[in-house]
Parts: structure tokens; C-alpha cells; sequence
């Protein structure tokens, strides 16, 4: 099997690369090439952390596995970030492990990656003002990926201790664009696009504060109870995701459909708007709501296409099994 590093990835995968493969992942799920395999994730009783595991396969790209890991919140005190994970590839034909693959920064690669699918899909085209909620590890991501989707003129954001927002400000001055820190209600006043990307379990932005026209990526809820937004701007908007079965049991629809305000049947898979299945956006007034869950066929196809690339390069250690 091949293993290939944390260390090894940044010198391996692009935005660019990661991007290409969600889509297509996306695009696989909706035509019935792709599956993905019940979530398991479960607070273990020690150092308050979520660990679980996300897995499926893609008959597609023969692409078959299993993601490992979760959520440490006290890792900053032993300067690790909060997100630790690893995949596992699988032989498709024989079941034989492949590889083993570092994943926090392909985590961080993928999730910013559907957010930014979802914007070039969904986001109006004259789109002028991204809106980021949260400032953690995965922040600076969302924000590079979402920069490459429209022709955005400025950067707002929020973040519950506004000292953190730093790494924003340098990655919005990276592309030369103006970055203010300001409350909730002036970037939901403001923002054509709105990504939150917290681990919140409670709503953050309230009811009433999201325009008409505005795209949400709603990035941060998967797991049972989070939530990042009221319910009640679920259920006014048009909601996609990458897997309505996440949508309604682990992602940001779960409250809305718990409460009777969401109909699953009205929920779209984003990949059948990239498979021209649905139109997508229908008017400049619409509020279009993507609610990434994060699927594990995700991690397999950006964790598949690092392992190519490190065994091209001799960047990849093979063992015996």
C-alpha cells in the first residue's frame, strides 16, 4: 500500500485540482454513478471531541473508502489544529488497501471546494460583496476558493472574537481586495454571498437578516444538532446540498425539515444543476441555500488524485501489508 503524509499534501494538491474533483463527484452522485455510505460521528466522552467516519464509492473513478477523524477543540493548546483526519483507499476489485492518505488538508481543500461549486452555480453572476462567518482552520479556504467563483469587489466577515480575523484580512489583501470586520447584521446587510463555516449548535444568523438574492454556503454544519442559521431562512429558501439523506439528519436542513418547515422532496442535489437536471437559480430575487455536509466519496476522489500525483513524483512510501 502507499502511504502518503499530512506533510506531503500541500506540495501535491491545488484549489484548482481540488475543485475539478468535487464537482465531478457531485455530478456522479446525481446520476446514480456514486454512493455514499451512512455517516458515523458520535461524541467519544474525552477531550469533548467528535470522531467518526465517512465513506462510499465511485463506480465512476473506481474510487472506494473511508475517511477517519473528527473534531478536537482543545488541539490549539498543543498547536495542532481542531480537524484531524486520515483516508483510507481501497482496491475496488479486491478490497485490498491501497493507501493511506493524510487528510486534514484535503479536508480543508474539499470542503472549500463544494462551497465554491455552489457558488459558481447558484451565486447571482454580478455578485460583488462575499460575506465569511467563522474564522477558524478552514476559513482562509473558503475564502481563496470562493474568490475564484465570482468577480468580488470586497470581503466582510464575522467572527465571535474578531481578534482571529486577522488570517482573513491577509488572505483577502492576498487579491487585493478591501476587508472590514463588522456585525452579523451589516454583513447580511451587504454581502451578495454569505459562507459560514463555524461549529456552531446554535443559529447564528437570525431570522429576517438574509436578503433576497443572496446565496448561503452553509459549510459548517455535519453533525446531529449544529446549526448556523434559523431554520425559518431554510425553509424560505431554495435549498441544495450535496446529499439530501445528510441534508435533513446531520446538515443545516435538519432543523427545518424536524420542525415541518422543509419538505425532503424539496431539497436538490446540487449535482443535477451541474448535470443541467435543475436550473439551478431561477431569479435575481431568489434565495439559493447550499448545505455542505461533507460526503466521504469527497475525500476519497481529492485523496485518490494526491496519491496519483505523490507516486508520479516520488513523493509516496510503500509498504507491505
Amino acid at each position: 500500500m502507499w502511504i502518503v503524509p499530512e506533510k506531503e499534501i500541500a506540495g501535491l494538491m491545488t484549489p484548482e485540482a481540488a475543485f475539478d474533483a468535487v464537482q465531478a463527484v457531485f455530478a456522479a452522485m446525481a446520476s446514480g454513478k456514486a454512493s455514499n455510505f451512512p455517516v458515523v460521528r458520535e461524541a467519544i466522552g474525552h477531550e469533548d471531541a467528535l470522531y467518526g467516519f465517512k465513506g462510499g464509492f465511485d463506480r465512476s473513478a473506481r474510487n472506494l473508502g473511508l475517511k477517519a477523524g473528527g473534531y478536537w477543540p482543545n488541539n490549539q493548546r498543543r498547536e495542532l489544529i481542531n480537524h484531524q483526519s486520515t483516508v483510507f483507499l481501497f482496491d475496488a476489485d479486491t478490497g485490498r488497501v491501497q493507501a493511506a492518505v493524510g487528510g486534514n488538508l484535503l479536508t480543508a481543500l474539499r470542503t472549500a471546494a463544494a462551497s465554491a461549486v455552489s457558488i459558481k452555480y447558484l451565486a447571482r453572476p454580478d455578485a460583488k460583496v462575499l460575506g465569511i462567518v467563522g474564522a477558524g482552520h478552514q476559513s482562509t479556504y473558503q475564502l481563496r476558493a470562493a474568490l475564484d467563483q465570482r468577480p468580488f469587489e470586497k470581503v466582510l466577515a464575522w467572527n465571535r472574537t474578531p481578534e482571529r480575523l486577522k488570517r482573513l484580512e491577509a488572505a483577502a489583501q492576498e487579491k487585493g481586495l478591501p476587508f472590514k470586520s463588522v456585525t452579523l447584521e451589516q454583513l447580511c446587510q451587504q454581502a451578495d454571498v454569505v459562507v459560514t463555516i463555524t461549529s456552531s449548535f446554535s443559529p447564528m444568523i437570525a431570522e429576517g437578516l438574509i436578503r433576497p438574492g443572496t446565496h448561503l454556503a452553509c459549510m459548517g454544519t455535519d453533525t446531529r444538532g449544529k446549526q448556523e442559521v434559523a431554520p425559518e431562512i431554510v425553509a424560505a429558501s431554495t435549498v441544495f446540498t450535496d446529499e439530501v439523506a445528510q441534508s435533513t439528519t446531520i446538515g443545516e436542513a435538519q432543523h427545518a425539515f424536524g420542525m415541518g418547515l422543509l419538505d425532503a422532496a424539496a431539497i436538490v442535489p446540487i449535482g443535477d444543476v451541474i448535470n443541467k437536471e435543475h436550473p439551478g437559480r431561477r431569479s435575481a430575487e431568489e434565495i439559493t441555500l447550499f448545505d455542505g455536509t461533507g460526503i466521504g466519496i469527497q475525500d476519497l476522489a481529492v485523496a485518490s488524485a494526491a496519491v496519483d500525483l505523490a507516486v508520479a513524483r516520488g513523493r509516496a512510501v510503500e509498504v507491505e501489508m
